[in-house]
């Protein structure tokens, strides 16, 4: 069996790997570069059931989204939310539990999701740049604990 002192001469020495320099990004300026970010979530995939959450919607105007889906007999609802926003969808699907009376639950799922920028150069002398970043996501499934039809009065 191999102990750890053993495993350690293996050749790697991890401490100098980590304190490697690294290559250097050249620093962007804004004044030089017009910033695109493209849109990381697959919007040719979206759903019906489907809410983006983001920081600059009213978040009432979120919140009625969510009821109409349910009110038009939806069974679910899938709330995305993305960097700054994961706080807000949380709070978005904390509210919709509390309006329907703990009638609805929750399935939670949190990633991490890569995004692109595009540097578009204002001037003809410099090149386009992209870079490539990642960003927490969160997917929270909201749906009923019950069938509405199953709490209706029948003879």
């Amino acid at each position: 069996m191999a102990d750890a002192h053993e495993c350690s001469t293996s050749g790697l020495d991890f401490s100098k790997e980590r304190n490697a320099p690294r290559a250097r990004r050249k620093k962007l300026l804004s004044a030089d570069y017009t910033i695109k970010k493209r849109q990381p979530f697959d919007l040719k995939k979206k759903r019906d059931k489907d809410v983006f959450i983001t920081n600059k919607t009213n978040f009432k105007a979120q919140l009625k989204i969510c009821e109409k889906l349910f009110n038009n007999g939806a069974g679910e609802v899938i709330i995305h939310g993305l960097g700054a926003a994961v706080h807000r969808a949380c709070s978005l699907a904390l509210q919709l539990k509390e309006i329907h009376y703990s009638g609805i639950d929750f399935d939670i799922k949190t990633s991490t999701t890569p995004i692109i920028d595009d540097f578009e150069p204002l001037q003809d002398n410099a090149d386009y740049e992209t870079i490539n970043r990642n960003n927490s996501a969160i997917h929270i499934r909201v749906f009923r604990k019950f069938s509405i039809g199953s709490l209706k009065y029948q003879e």
